[in-house]
């Protein structure tokens, strides 16, 4: 029987296979450095592009904050010029009060009865005047309470002077009203 020695032959066959298997192992190496360079370069771009997303969120936050801001200048605006027409228009309305309080305060004036001061605060007139006796002073109330454009006379001082004459001083509150506006006793009410 002829004798074979396959051990050379089997060794180069091991030979190969570790070849193989370091080929194998190099390339599966470059295979995963190739994929993890791979997904970092998606990651970066991924990061970038969410990146430009936030930048261009954040412009267009800051310019909708300085639209919020104009609308906001411009609402105070618009109540200042509110405000400012309603006192224009309450002043309109109120320009020809004055000239009937006068008139008022002259009608309901009796004999005998003097004014040497008139003060107004909003709508309270403060009277100060000298009265021949204190029953013209009772007078000149009733006279102011029956008034339109005068209400709710009170006495706030009444002295009586020891001369001749028998005269008497006084102070007296009145409110001034208006009947040609029916709203406006509500007003009155607020500024008392």
């Amino acid at each position: 029987m002829p004798r074979i020695n396959l051990l050379p032959w089997r060794e180069e066959q091991r030979k190969q296979r570790r070849q193989e298997f370091v080929v194998g192992i190099l390339a599966a190496l470059v295979f995963a450095g190739l994929l993890a360079l791979a997904t970092r370069w998606q990651m970066n771009s991924m990061i970038e592009a969410q990146n430009r997303r936030n930048d261009y969120l954040k412009a267009e936050i800051a310019e909708l904050d300085k639209q919020i801001a104009e609308i906001l200048d411009l609402e105070q605006r618009r109540d200042r010029l509110k405000s400012r027409i309603q006192v224009i228009e309450q002043l309109e309305r109120s320009r020809p009060e004055i000239v009937h309080v006068f008139d008022q305060l002259v009608k309901t004036l009796p004999d005998g009865v003097y004014l040497t001061g008139v003060k107004q605060t909003n709508r309270r007139l403060t009277l100060k005047g000298v009265a021949q006796s204190s029953t013209r002073v009772a007078s000149y109330m009733r006279n102011i309470d029956a008034s339109e454009w005068l209400a709710e006379p009170s006495l706030d001082i009444l002295e009586t002077k020891g001369s001749a004459d028998g005269g008497a001083e006084f102070t007296l509150q009145a409110v001034q009203e208006n009947p040609q506006l029916p709203s406006n006793s509500d007003e009155q009410v607020a500024a008392r």
